[in-house]
């Protein structure tokens, strides 16, 4: 029987190229087995294809492989651009699709199907910095939104430029930072509480959609907001499963199946969570969560006995075909 040929995605010309680079380099090492033989894809920063090291165009990929672990994070991988290219030649792919990846990751417009489902999400605005100085932005955020904020891009992933403030001048230096990594920017009333995350599988252990455990977030000392360094410096703990109470937990797993469902999600996906007095709050999703060493999803797995490899495995069948399972018990 031949072996099924796996294009690993990785790299791309987004801010989290290394995160994925790593990514890429766990699910490589997973597909090293007999059933499959694994292609490193490295799509460089300046959005060059290389097949093992060679240069190659997307189209000519779909005669050597017969199928894409999209191992990328932020943009062009989980924005649909790559889904696009992916869907015209024709080539199955792990995760969402383009226009699900375009919904989930433009955090403005999830807020609005949040909201529609009835779920809460914190107060915030959007400004364009193509028509406003970010000295204007500040000012009209400090009149319109209840201090303190959160000022983040809107279409970018993993907490990449994202900042917590508490008077105007922190709020002008977090919006002036935050022009850097995008031109539209989303400031948020800031939620005090628990965070929490939250992963869901499709088609898992007999479940058409298996929600993980909720993992509980605590940051470092002194850090009022999760951004991208602390998420990758090793200093968050991160409790799975959580402490939370019973009622809180399968609050988080039913939210986190909903919004799956709502934005039309597939395979995989991460849901972030603020769990204040007021309620349980959505932060955002993640449609490609990390795979790495130190990723969350990977912590989950471990916590119900699912091994990694096995999750791997898992997405390939789920994208080579939906009627395809993996059971870590059989």
């Amino acid at each position: 029987m031949s072996k099924i040929r796996v294009a690993v995605l990785r790299g791309g010309p987004g801010h989290e190229y290394e995160v994925s680079l790593k990514t890429g380099a766990g699910v490589l090492s997973a597909l090293r087995n007999d059933k499959y033989e694994p292609k490193d894809v490295l799509i460089t920063k300046d959005g060059e294809w290389l097949l093992s090291g060679i240069p190659i165009e997307p189209q000519d990929l779909k005669d050597q492989v017969d199928v894409a672990f999209n191992a990328l994070h932020g943009e062009f991988g989980e924005d649909g651009l790559l889904q696009d290219i992916l869907d015209e030649i024709d080539l199955p792919y792990t995760g969402s699709g383009a226009e699900a990846s375009r919904k989930s990751i433009n955090k403005d417009l999830a807020k609005t199907i949040f909201k529609e489902a009835g779920l809460l999400s914190p107060y915030g605005l959007v400004f364009d910095l193509l028509t406003m100085t970010p000295k204007d932005v500040a000012f009209s955020a400090f009149n319109r939104i209840p201090s303190p904020w959160i000022v983040k891009p809107v279409d970018k992933g993993s907490s990449v430029g994202t900042y917590f403030a508490r008077n105007f001048d922190e709020l002008l230096e977090g919006v002036t930072s935050t022009a850097r990594f995008a031109n539209q920017i989303l400031i948020e009333e800031y939620i005090k509480g628990e965070e929490a995350t939250c992963g869901v599988i499709d088609n898992f252990r007999r479940e058409a959609l298996y929600s993980l455990p909720p993992i509980e977030i605590r940051r470092p000392v002194g850090k009022l907001v999760w951004d991208y360094t602390d998420k990758y410096s090793g200093e968050t703990k991160e409790i799975c499963p959580g402490n939370f109470k019973k009622t809180d937990s399968d609050n988080i797993e039913q939210a986190s199946k909903l919004i799956h469902q709502i934005l039309g999600l597939r395979h995989y996906s991460r849901s972030d969570f603020i769990l204040s007095p007021r309620g349980l709050y959505v932060l955002e999703v993640n449609t490609l969560p990390g795979l790495t060493p130190t990723s969350l999803l990977p912590k989950s797995l471990e916590a119900v006995g699912a091994s990694y490899d096995g999750f791997i495995d898992h997405l390939i069948s789920l994208a080579l075909s939906s009627q395809v399972s993996y059971d870590k018990t059989t």
